[in-house]
């Protein structure tokens, strides 16, 4: 495992309040550079399991949603925490965005990052890559948390075809009418009515504060590109729910669901079809789809003992 001290420094909006660290990934033939962050213990009398934090895909996607997990966790752990590509602070390329990217790029950086199992909290899309992987190869992770899990883009689970979620993806790429696009769905008014509607459970959580450090991370320079991935449905690791519950056949990792009470009507019958699965251990909680973050406390309460259960 990788010893790093943890960070002095102040937590800024877009952070866990770690170490921050650049890993260089090539996709491509290109170079990218995916920041991940660092916070917690490490004892070198008794190697813990590094925990690796995965925040679920969205137009504000960032690793600082996962900030009250980790600083939960970072007491009894070394905990890890990325900007998938596309997201958060990692580049935001002009890619043709698709599953292969998530899924190499995950590949590679436990890979690289990982010389042993470890362990893994996944929120949102993020889920559907850890289990993918997973899949192939079934000892690289040693505990699974799935917060929230979603396999199915915004517009494919309100009924949109696959024809008209690719043009409006090609629209959203565009120079001029793409930004113009992009900018009416990032404003914080309507930043805002998503959260009260699909996210957050407590408005009164919705502060102006909140909503204005979630509408910076919309205007970073190429922010558009991955989300419309994302919101059309191009990143869904699976294509319907018999592809995805394919992957928690068989697996020998112990794996833990938490589904948040007050989810959408859609998203709460795919987590509910995971409960069915046999060797899934479920707990329900207040939240919606932001569970993670809403609700990282409860969240942390329930993730601890099973990952220090060895």
């Amino acid at each position: 495992m990788h010893a790093i001290a943890p960070s002095l420094t102040p937590i800024n909006p877009a952070s866990i309040g770690g170490t921050p660290h650049e890993f260089v990934w090539h996709w491509n033939q290109q170079a990218h550079t995916i920041v991940y962050e660092t916070l917690g213990v490490y004892e070198t009398s008794r190697q813990r399991t590094p925990v690796l934090l995965l925040p679920a895909f969205s137009t504000v996607s960032t690793r600082s949603e996962m900030r009250g997990i980790a600083e939960q966790l970072a007491p009894q752990f070394q905990v890890w925490a990325m900007d998938w590509l596309g997201f958060g602070e990692s580049d935001r390329p002009p890619l043709d965005y698709c599953p292969a990217v998530y899924y190499q790029l995950l590949h590679d950086f436990v890979r690289s990052q990982f010389d042993a199992p470890v362990a893994v909290i996944a929120a949102g899309h993020a889920a559907g890559y850890v289990m993918q992987l997973a899949s192939v190869q079934p000892t690289v992770w040693s505990k699974i948390v799935l917060v929230a899990p979603t396999w199915r883009g915004p517009l494919p689970t309100m009924g949109a075809t696959q024809q008209i979620a690719g043009a409006v993806r090609q629209t959203v790429r565009s120079p001029l009418l793409g930004q113009a696009l992009y900018k009416l769905n990032t404003v914080p008014s309507f930043l805002r009515l998503m959260y009260r509607r699909h996210v957050y459970t407590d408005a009164d959580k919705l502060t102006p504060q909140f909503i204005q450090q979630k509408y910076q991370i919309t205007q970073r320079p190429g922010a558009r590109f991955a989300p419309a991935a994302f919101v059309t449905g191009a990143l869904d690791p699976a294509q319907n729910r018999s592809d995805f519950l394919q992957n928690f056949q068989s697996l020998p990792t112990p794996l833990r669901l938490l589904i948040g009470e007050q989810a959408p009507p859609g998203s709460m019958a795919e987590m509910e079809a995971i409960a069915q699965l046999p060797n899934v251990q479920t707990d329900r909680l207040p939240g919606s789809l932001g569970l993670h973050e809403e609700y990282a406390a409860e969240v942390a309460a329930i993730a601890r003992p099973f990952l220090q259960n060895e």
